[in-house]
């Protein structure tokens, strides 16, 4: 590799890297067309690993808008980010698609005071925009629970 592919890469990890922080600040503070500006416009989440629902990502974001208030205090911390990128069919540079695997520690609190933590992994796909990257899809595999 050419210190230029290594540079672009370096540059695209850090924008990937960006993207995925973007979408923990956004969930946890409510901020509904910072997430939604996140997604490719066919961009899909699919929260039924977690016990939620699938769709488009505008349909999401408003699953989560109301289901996010039972929380209101609430924090993703999203970690071991794996960033594997792709060649995208039909286009001549490698590196327009990313795979994201990243565990999550997600703690919240409920209203009256209760407190509810999960954990798991996420599986992201990203894919280069002429806006930037842009997720098209995030996949929630929740893998524990403890609600106290």
């Amino acid at each position: 590799m050419t210190q230029r592919v290594d540079l672009a890469t370096v540059m695209d990890r850090l924008a990937v890297d960006d993207l995925i922080t973007g979408y923990a600040a956004a969930v946890d503070d409510a901020d509904w067309a910072a997430y939604l500006a996140l997604f490719a416009p066919d961009g899909r989440a699919d929260y039924r690993g977690s016990g939620g629902v699938e769709g488009p990502a505008a349909e999401v974001a408003d699953w989560l808008a109301e289901t996010m208030t039972l929380f209101p205090v609430r924090q993703h911390l999203i970690v071991n980010r794996r960033v594997v990128f792709r060649e995208r069919e039909g286009y001549p540079e490698p590196g327009d698609t990313a795979d994201v695997r990243a565990d999550y520690v997600n703690p919240m609190r409920f209203a009256s005071g209760e407190e509810f933590v999960c954990g798991g992994r996420y599986a992201f796909a990203a894919v280069r925009t002429p806006e930037g990257w842009r997720l098209r899809s995030v996949v929630v595999d929740e893998r524990w629970r403890r609600h106290r």
